[in-house]
């Protein structure tokens, strides 16, 4: 069995009009996300669509930035263990949510990462670094997690080139 580490989060309800949950409209649905040695909160809502504040995070909103987050740490990972020297990434996720009668679930994420390539670096190297995203794909935690597929879409360039090489 491998070894086992634990997380520990703490969430608080800030969303109380005074009245509590007496209707289904008459309660905020904000709350903050905390945890022991965090310098930050996150300021947490439901989505705008089931009456909460589009200008904090819902939780599907932080499903995909942590496939987002552990694909991209798997990946620097990768990339560094093989040589590539990554000098730029960013990646533009999204993901679906299918409502369900009163429920519903994640369907899928779509990763696009978009990663730069120090400048000694060749299209070789290119269509090397693309390729890793698989393998990153199968080391990152979280993607190993849900139950949905996660697809990426990634771009490889390099540092001082026009246009990506092509794969």
């Amino acid at each position: 069995m491998g070894n086992e580490h634990g997380y520990a989060v703490s969430i608080q309800w800030t969303g109380n009009r005074g009245e509590g949950t007496a209707t289904y409209r008459s309660y905020g649905r904000d709350h903050r996300i905390l945890a022991d040695g965090k310098n930050h909160e996150i300021d947490g809502s439901s989505d705008r669509a089931f009456r909460g504040d589009a200008e904090r995070w819902n939780p599907e909103e932080l499903v995909i930035a942590a496939l987002s987050q552990c694909h991209l740490l798997s990946y620097l990972h990768v990339a560094a263990s093989n040589g590539l020297v990554v000098i730029t990434y960013r990646d533009d996720a999204t993901g679906t949510l299918q409502q369900e009668g009163e429920g519903g679930r994640l369907i899928e994420a779509t990763l696009r990462p978009r990663v730069t390539l120090a400048a000694h670096h060749t299209d070789e190297d290119a269509r090397r670094a693309t390729q890793l995203h698989e393998r990153a794909s199968e080391l990152c935690f979280i993607a190993n997690s849900v139950s949905f597929p996660v697809t990426h879409e990634p771009v490889t360039l390099i540092e001082g080139a026009q246009e990506p090489p092509r794969h």
